[in-house]
């Protein structure tokens, strides 16, 4: 059995609202990924860190995190990061979706999150579906 593991960071500035991502994706999305392993950031400064050193295969961004929301972080990740893991953005309404598109994100995921939702867009972005995927 393999010991791999995708290492996953789920960025909120509030610590219930990185739970629940965590608890609706779940530690293994799918049979045939690796099971994941969190990293929980609290600061915009925790996100740079580890995206820019390239210690992460994908980032959960909260579109309402304060005081810089998701969906910004995840415009400035996507422009300033050569080879930029694979971002999702969760947002509170389903109205948002667009501007999490305008983030560059490759998935979007509305609250509240639907667990099976959740992992299936985790999952179908770790596969690396070209498509951007809207869940909701």
């Amino acid at each position: 059995m393999s010991t791999q593991t995708t290492k996953i960071l789920v960025f909120s500035h509030r610590p219930e609202v990185r739970e629940t991502i965590i608890t609706a994706v779940g530690r293994r999305p799918a049979p045939d990924l690796a099971r994941l392993d969190y990293v929980e950031a609290a600061t915009i400064a925790d996100v740079l860190y580890e995206a820019d050193a390239g210690t992460v295969d994908l980032l959960i961004l909260d579109g309402e995190a304060q005081p810089t929301g998701g969906m910004g972080l995840s415009r400035q990740l996507k422009d300033e990061i050569t080879n930029c893991p694979p971002i999702v953005v969760a947002v509170r309404r389903k109205d948002d979706r667009w501007l999490a598109t305008w983030s560059q994100a490759d998935a979007v995921l509305v609250h509240p999150l639907d667990p099976l939702a959740a992992a299936e867009t985790v999952a179908e972005v770790l596969r690396g579906s070209a498509v951007p995927v809207v869940k909701g």
